[in-house]
């Protein structure tokens, strides 16, 4: 089955105001990362929270954000980063030649 986004690729966290029951934390909202890892299609848990999901399901990535990106005042190493699953219409791609696979 096709994916939207590849493993390595950048993407964007949407930065949207969505009331109720989201998975994707309001820190990650807007931040830059990079796919780690394609995982399986699941029930959309924002449309299952409220009984409404009706069989849709929706493709869930692991995406790695650097901690600088998420904490200016981190002083950690440079390399430290937060890898956090985030589901498919949440991210928007960055690279544009990448955008959309089939």
């Amino acid at each position: 089955m096709s994916t939207r986004f590849a493993e390595n690729q950048r993407v964007r966290i949407a930065d949207r105001d969505a009331p109720g029951h989201v998975r994707t934390p309001f820190y990650v909202r807007g931040k830059e990362g990079r796919i780690e890892r394609v995982l399986p299609r699941f029930l959309n848990p924002e449309r299952e929270a409220y009984g409404v999901n009706e069989g849709t399901d929706v493709r869930l990535y692991r995406v790695r954000v650097e901690q600088s990106a998420l904490w200016p005042d981190y002083d950690g190493p440079a390399g430290d980063v937060l890898e956090l699953e985030i589901y498919e219409h949440w991210l928007e791609p960055l690279d544009h030649s990448d955008a959309e696979r089939a």
